[in-house]
């Protein structure tokens, strides 16, 4: 894989759990090597730039988690998404969780 990995975390200015985890969801990402980016569906502008990688998965936001991590290859190109963690979960447990996704 010659391009960057991105973990896209969208969630809502409105979910407790996706405020809870941005204490260590960044962090755990760049720790593991990964670009995080946060993409709040009220960022229109955010959301514009990332909603084609949602929408692949989810086309109609149904059955997504809050937050909804999608782990993608090439994020503003062909983009390719390789996995995702859904809802939210203790630190050790979300670490866990990509660091599985990565190994794949």
């Amino acid at each position: 894989m010659n391009d960057k990995l991105s973990l896209i975390k969208f969630s809502s200015e409105d979910c407790g759990t996706c405020h809870k985890m941005s204490h260590y969801d960044e962090n755990v990402s760049k720790e593991l090597g990964c670009e995080f980016i946060s993409v709040m569906l009220q960022d229109t502008e955010q959301y514009r730039k990332f909603r084609k990688i949602l929408l692949s998965k989810y086309p109609n936001k149904e059955g997504m988690g809050w937050p909804t991590y999608l782990l993608v290859e090439d994020a503003l190109g062909d983009f390719s998404v390789l996995g995702e963690i859904k809802g939210g979960m203790p630190k050790g447990q979300f670490r866990d969780k990509l660091t599985a996704i990565l190994s794949i």
